[in-house]
C-alpha cells in the first residue's frame, strides 16, 4: 500500500480512532441523563457500567468478527454485565452468520438448567435481542458420556438442529446453577461446517467497522435498559404484569417468565416481598441496580434460588430487602444502594405468580 493510501485511509491514518475516542466521550452522556439516579453509588457505576461494556463490546464486535472462525466467549459475567444478567448462570456467546452451518459440540456439564439459543443480536440497532431457534436441555438427544453434537442452520436437520434465519448472528448458552457447590458447567466448540481452512489477516476496514459497531453497540445498551428502568419505576416496589414478548425481544428466553420490578427503600426500611413458587425446575431472585446489572454476587447475599432459598412451612417465598438482616425469611442486602431494579425468574413454570410486595420500617418487623 502506498503512502499516498496510507493517509487517506481513515483507520490507517488514525482518524478512525480519533472519532471512536470522541463518540466514546460522548456516551458518557447518557449517564448523565436527567432522569437516571444522581447519587454518588449510581452515578460511579454507571460510568463503571460504560468501563465494562466496553470491553464486552470490542470483544463482540473485533475480536469475534469472522463469522468463519467462530469461538465461545462471554458477552455477561462477574465483571461485564447486562439486562439483570442471572447471577445463578454461565453464559457462553458465539457471533455466527445465518448464511453459514455450523455444528456445535456440547458436553454436558451438571449444572440444573442449559438451553442454547440463536438469536439476531441487534441492540445497537434497535434494541431487540430476538431468538430465531432454541434447543432446551430435553430437546437434545444426548449420548451415552453426555456429549451431543448440534446443528445450527437455517436447512433443517434430522436431530438436535438449532434453528437459524437469514439474520441470525449469535448463539446464546445458558447455564443455571442449583448450587454451586456441587454443579459443574459443560464445555463447548463451535466451528463453521465447509469454510476457509484458516482465517484472513485482519482488514483495516474490518477493523474500522468494527470501532464504529462497539459505539453503536453501547449505545443500544445503555439506551435499551435506561428505558426498561424508566418503565418499572413507573410502579414503585410492586411487581407489574408486563408483557413477556417485550423481554423476549431483548433476549430473554421463552421458557421463562420474567418479573421485574424497580425498588427504593430508606436505610431505615425494607422491602418485603411474598409469593408461593410455582412447580417448575428452576427459580431465583435477584437484586440489581439502576443498570439493571446484578449486584455482587460474589461477594454479597443479593440472589437467592430455588435450592439456597428458605420456604415456610406453608410453600410461602418471603424475601426481605434491607441493610440488615430482620431475622426471618430471606435476607437480600441492598449493598449500599437506596434504589435499583429486582427480577424474579420462574422457568419451565405453567403458572407465574406475581409476589406481593410493600414497603414497612425495619424496625417494625426486626426479630
Amino acid at each position: 500500500m502506498s503512502n499516498a493510501s496510507i493517509d487517506n485511509d481513515p483507520v490507517l491514518n488514525g482518524q478512525a480512532w480519533r472519532d471512536f475516542c470522541a463518540e466514546l466521550a460522548n456516551v458518557g452522556d447518557m449517564i448523565l441523563d436527567p432522569g437516571n439516579p444522581s447519587n454518588p453509588i449510581d452515578r460511579a457505576e454507571g460510568f463503571r457500567y460504560l468501563t465494562r461494556l466496553l470491553r464486552l463490546g470490542l470483544e463482540q464486535q473485533i475480536e469475534a468478527r469472522d463469522m468463519s472462525f467462530p469461538f465461545f466467549y462471554q458477552l455477561s459475567h462477574t465483571t461485564g454485565k447486562i439486562g439483570a444478567d442471572n447471577p445463578d448462570n454461565v453464559y457462553w456467546n458465539a457471533r455466527i452468520s445465518g448464511n453459514y452451518e455450523y455444528r456445535i459440540t456440547v458436553k454436558r456439564g451438571t449444572m440444573a438448567y442449559f438451553s442454547i439459543l440463536a438469536n439476531a443480536f441487534r441492540y445497537q440497532e434497535d434494541g431487540t435481542n430476538l431468538a430465531t431457534g432454541k434447543l432446551i436441555d430435553s430437546d437434545i438427544e444426548w449420548d451415552a458420556n453426555g456429549v451431543a453434537e448440534i446443528i445450527a442452520s437455517c436447512n433443517p436437520q434430522p436431530k438436535n438442529w438449532l434453528r437459524l434465519e437469514p439474520d441470525a448472528n449469535m448463539i446464546i448458552v445458558r447455564q443455571s446453577y442449583l448450587d454451586r457447590a456441587t454443579e459443574k458447567p459443560g464445555e463447548f466448540k463451535i466451528e463453521r461446517i465447509g469454510g476457509p481452512a484458516m482465517p484472513a489477516p485482519l482488514a483495516p476496514e474490518a477493523l474500522g467497522a468494527g470501532l464504529k459497531e462497539t459505539i453503536s453497540f453501547l449505545r443500544g445498551i445503555v439506551g435499551t435498559f435506561i428505558d426498561w428502568s424508566k418503565m418499572f419505576r413507573e410502579n414503585p416496589n410492586a411487581f407489574p404484569d408486563i408483557d413477556q414478548g417485550m423481554f423476549q425481544k431483548g433476549g430473554g428466553a421463552t421458557d421463562i417468565f420474567y418479573a421485574h420490578a424497580y425498588w427504593q427503600i430508606a436505610e431505615d426500611e425494607a422491602w418485603v416481598i411474598e409469593v408461593t413458587p410455582p412447580e417448575c425446575y428452576y427459580w431465583n431472585f435477584q437484586l440489581d441496580n439502576w443498570w439493571m446489572e446484578s449486584l455482587d454476587y460474589r461477594f454479597v447475599n443479593c440472589t437467592v434460588n430455588k435450592t439456597t432459598a428458605k420456604l415456610e412451612p406453608d410453600g410461602k417465598l418471603i424475601i426481605v430487602v434491607a441493610a440488615e438482616d430482620p431475622g426471618f425469611g430471606n435476607w437480600i442486602t441492598p449493598a449500599g444502594h437506596t434504589e435499583g431494579t429486582a427480577l424474579l425468574r420462574w422457568a419451565g413454570a405453567n403458572e407465574h405468580p406475581l409476589p406481593q410486595a410493600k414497603v414497612v420500617k425495619l424496625a417494625d418487623i426486626r426479630r
